[in-house]
């Protein structure tokens, strides 16, 4: 059981990668609402197949851009316009 645990962890850290990765994107800051926002989830497991054949390449990584988490656009206000940053 706890490896399941880990796994889903493991998954649920990729995902929020992705999610800030593809969030990082400026059109998607112009499209999602607040409510877009609040529905996003890093439990998404569509990708996963875990009843195939995996093929792992250990000469290769994935494409995760750890400074993508630094671009993705912060709360808005009802205008659209950025939120003031508190403090």
């Amino acid at each position: 059981m706890l490896a399941l645990h880990l796994l889903q962890s493991a998954l649920v850290h990729v995902n929020t990668l992705l999610m800030q990765q593809v969030l990082a994107d400026p059109k998607w800051a112009d499209t999602l609402t607040d409510a877009d926002r609040r529905a996003l989830s890093p439990l998404f497991w569509t990708h996963v197949n875990p009843y195939g054949r995996f093929e792992l390449d250990m000469n290769r990584c994935l494409d995760l851009d750890l400074t993508a988490r630094d671009a993705v656009p912060g709360p808005r206000t009802p205008e659209g316009r950025p939120a003031a940053a508190p403090g």
